[in-house]
């Protein structure tokens, strides 16, 4: 069953537990922090932004899980097959941050001395700026990226944990328009509109302690129309709606189960640079992954665990549209990850 949200109206309820769960492809469930009943400690809010090409990709991150604050910025060379990412943690922002309640309005502005990232609305735009002192070889790095020709439908989800005021309340963008430079290592990086696109990731919710999430998302052109996907799973109650969803001129195409199949070695570990394959339950989504490199991290502290692979490659098969025409896409670049968080 995938249940489709379709009319505005408050997210959550009196008690904290959301009014409506499933999936919506704009952003219609209206989200209020105030509204929140669960402990404080639990709220969760991030924005995430995946600029990506064949070539080369930058990501940014400025969260706020209330006792922790988390901004980041990575830089990624396909080519060179490598990548950097450094970041700046806050202790109890406690939603200092003031993240806007809304993906459509609102910017966004975090740094010290020695970084600053900032998102911005201007005439129907979004303009990410950001720079970080000692990035990479002990050298700055510097960009403005500049996302426009923002497709009408996305993918909106709202996910109820099973566990009182317990939610996540997702936006995943496809397929935005980017064009910009980035400056690492004393080195020029163009991101070309006509070949480079974003994605970005709009979380607000309240999380449970121990979760694991599956993501992946890529955005790109098939036969010269704009093109992506969003697929994932693994935590809450998805039984209103899984988050799969297809992207196509504009449009979002529902998909409902995708099933993940990621090589393992005889001691059943995961061996994330070899390719993968995606399946799903009704042959609507059919993909080889090659991956090219494994932005891994892990943070353990006792309390606190994050260990993440976020694999970065390149896509190949078919996807059918909600009216049946069929996209074959050959590598395609985007990402698939895994997340393991005590958090």
């Amino acid at each position: 069953m995938q249940h489709e949200i379709v009319k505005q109206a408050p997210l959550l309820d009196e008690q904290g537990n959301v009014r409506e769960a499933g999936y919506a492809k704009k952003l219609l469930p209206i989200y209020n922090r105030q509204d929140i009943k669960a402990n404080s400690l639990r709220i969760k809010e991030w924005d995430y932004y995946l600029v990506c090409n064949d070539h080369h990709a930058v990501a940014l991150t400025v969260s706020d899980i209330s006792y922790l604050g988390f901004d980041s910025i990575s830089f990624l060379n396909f080519d060179e097959c490598w990548y950097e990412t450094k970041g700046t943690m806050q202790i109890m922002p406690m939603g200092k941050k003031n993240l806007p309640s809304s993906s459509e309005e609102g910017d966004v502005e975090v740094g010290n001395s020695k970084y600053r990232i900032k998102f911005s609305h201007q005439n129907g735009k979004r303009i990410l700026d950001f720079h970080m002192e000692r990035f990479s070889n002990e050298k700055p790095i510097t960009g403005q990226i500049i996302l426009t020709d923002e497709p009408e439908e996305s993918m909106v989800i709202v996910t109820p944990f099973h566990k009182k005021a317990h939610f996540y309340y997702n936006q995943k963008i496809n397929c935005i328009r980017a064009e910009g430079t980035v400056t690492v290592n004393r080195k020029e990086y163009i991101f070309n509109p006509g070949e480079s696109f974003a994605v970005l990731d709009w979380g607000r919710g309240v999380w449970t302690y121990k979760n694991t999430w599956y993501w992946g998302s890529a955005s790109g052109l098939a036969n010269g129309v704009p093109f992506g996907f969003n697929i994932g799973y693994g935590f809450g109650d998805t039984s209103a709606a899984t988050e799969n969803m297809l992207f196509y001129n504009g449009k979002a195409h529902k998909l409902s189960n995708v099933y993940w199949h990621i090589p393992v070695n005889d001691k059943g570990k995961e061996e994330y640079l070899k390719p993968w394959t995606f399946t799903s339950d009704d042959g609507r989504f059919e993909m080889e992954f090659q991956p090219i490199l494994d932005r891994a991290s892990c943070i353990n502290a006792i309390v606190i665990k994050s260990d993440q692979h976020q694999v970065f490659g390149r896509f190949s098969g078919k996807a059918i549209l909600d009216d049946g025409k069929e996209i074959l896409v050959k590598n395609l670049t985007g990402f698939a990850e895994k997340v393991y968080n005590r958090w």
